[in-house]
């Protein structure tokens, strides 16, 4: 019985371990035309588990029309009480991503700063969202940014 089970996990072994999560690397740069598209959003408190979700929403990214080695684009997300919308743009150099948002398409209102990982081809975003400087808002929230399906 004994070596029926080692052959057993033997033959399964390649199996298990070729399911195991795929190695994430972290791009240096991601040109925008692999940012443009849309993007489905999670935010949640600092200190709070992802599954915490405060606010969930998607993002819709064009190449930016002015700064080329960027995107512009729309977010769009659950609030207390109404949605909420704003105009955001960034990029990622580095490694780095950093996003600008404005509530009223003027004024910047908070800004977002993460790490972009590709895992297996699948480009995530994760990092923090701060309130802009002498905005209201107490508290910054963490973010991951997924590409939504169908989206390439």
């Amino acid at each position: 019985m004994r070596r029926r089970t080692l052959a057993l996990l033997a033959l399964a072994w390649p199996l298990w371990a070729g399911a195991q999560a795929p190695a994430c690397t972290v791009p240096d740069h991601v040109p925008p035309a692999q940012l443009a598209g849309l993007w489905t959003l999670t935010l949640w408190p600092e200190g709070a588990q992802e599954t915490q979700a405060s606010s969930r929403g998607a993002v819709l990214f064009e190449r930016h029309p002015e700064y080329t080695a960027g995107v512009r684009g729309e977010l769009r997300r659950s609030g207390a009480g109404n949605d909420l919308t704003a105009v955001v743009s960034g990029d990622v150099t580095e490694g780095e991503f950093h996003l600008d948002e404005s509530d009223d398409g003027k004024t910047m209102s908070a800004v977002w700063d993460g790490v972009a990982q590709d895992c297996a081809g699948q480009l995530s975003i994760t990092g923090t969202r701060r309130p802009a400087e002498g905005r209201g808002e107490a508290t910054a929230l963490r973010f991951r940014l997924e590409r939504a399906s169908g989206w390439r």
